[in-house]
């Protein structure tokens, strides 16, 4: 294997460019040569490619987005769009991809896989942490510290005027970020799609708190909650409770940006050179995650299912904590 390429792809993460990084300069390592590809798949079928050296990922650990850009592709999922990659990777003499992203991405990248023979490797970057493989995605972190320092701000506003604050976080269908960020945040309820959103018994914990003269309260709502959403939720509650000014704030896609926590960087940089020193070894069609702290491979077909599977402990603790 002479050269290989690293593109990213779907919802841009926190971390992504530490991972490229990795994946540049660990190939270089190598003695390989690195080709960047440019707005993900599109520019894979495009032959947007950009030869990559250790100065092009330069300074780049520490910030937020990805310097390759991502997109979304309809016409990657086609034959025809398959067949184009193929073709353009093989003119490039590309023998191996890390591609980084999230169940999209590894979905195309599998398919990708089949249709080319080129060896493709996963990174697991998305902040939804949905993905099976791996403990943590990239930029899962650094989207629950943005979320920690919203609902604080928020909360000093929802303590000045008595206000009851529904927050909407990301996540997808997973309530991951909601958990978590709102047991960190100290949040009075959190809604998930895990587990059933029971109006009347929420209404009930609102009255309770009211009584024990409660002055303000925060409520965590998953985007995927089954009632659909902070809004939704919010004005079904306000219909039978209304002792407190209510507020909904969606904190929507600051979730994504900013720079990486230093958890996110280090592991982005542990999963980039993994992934590319598995496409060394001979690895194909998998994932690299991180599991009990060590280094793990999963096929994309496993990987790209989503978890299903929530802390139920953590959700006791955060029941138990805001009573």
């Amino acid at each position: 294997m002479k050269r290989i390429a690293v593109l990213t792809s779907g919802g841009d993460a926190p971390g992504m460019n530490a991972c490229i990084r990795a994946v540049v300069r660990t190939g270089l390592y190598h003695g390989l040569e690195v080709i960047g590809v440019r707005r993900g798949y599109e520019g894979l079928m495009d032959g947007d490619f950009m030869n990559m050296d250790s100065h092009s990922v330069s300074n780049i650990i520490q910030r937020g987005g990805t310097i390759l850009k991502t997109s979304r592709s309809e016409r990657f999922k086609t034959k025809e769009g398959l067949l184009e990659a193929t073709k353009k990777a093989n003119e490039a003499g590309i023998e191996g991809f890390v591609m980084i992203g999230g169940d999209g991405t590894f979905k195309g990248a599998e398919a990708f896989c089949e249709a080319s023979g080129i060896p493709c490797m996963g990174a697991p970057g998305t902040i939804d942490n949905d993905l099976f493989g791996t403990d943590y995605t990239i930029g899962y972190d650094t989207a629950l510290n943005t979320v920690i320092d919203a609902v604080d701000k928020i909360r000093d506003t929802a303590a000045s005027h008595n206000r009851l604050f529904f927050i909407e976080v990301m996540g997808r269908d997973a309530g991951y970020i909601a958990l978590n960020g709102g047991v960190g945040a100290g949040a009075e309820e959190i809604l998930i799609p895990e587990t059933a959103t029971d109006i009347q018994e929420l209404i009930k914990h609102l009255e309770e708190g009211w009584k024990r003269h409660k002055s303000s309260v925060i409520i965590i709502v998953a985007e995927g909650e089954k009632e659909g959403g902070a809004i939704e939720v919010a004005r079904k509650v306000k219909e039978k409770f209304d002792h407190y000014d209510t507020r909904v704030t969606i904190i929507g896609h600051m979730q994504r940006g900013g720079s990486p926590s230093c958890f996110d960087r280090v592991l982005a940089s542990r999963l980039g050179v993994a992934a590319t020193e598995g496409l060394i070894e001979g690895r194909k069609n998998e994932s690299v995650g991180l599991i009990h702290n060590h280094i793990a491979y999963t096929p994309f077909s496993q990987a790209r299912k989503h978890k299903v599977d929530v802390n139920e402990d953590l959700i006791r603790i955060g029941r138990m904590l805001s009573s």
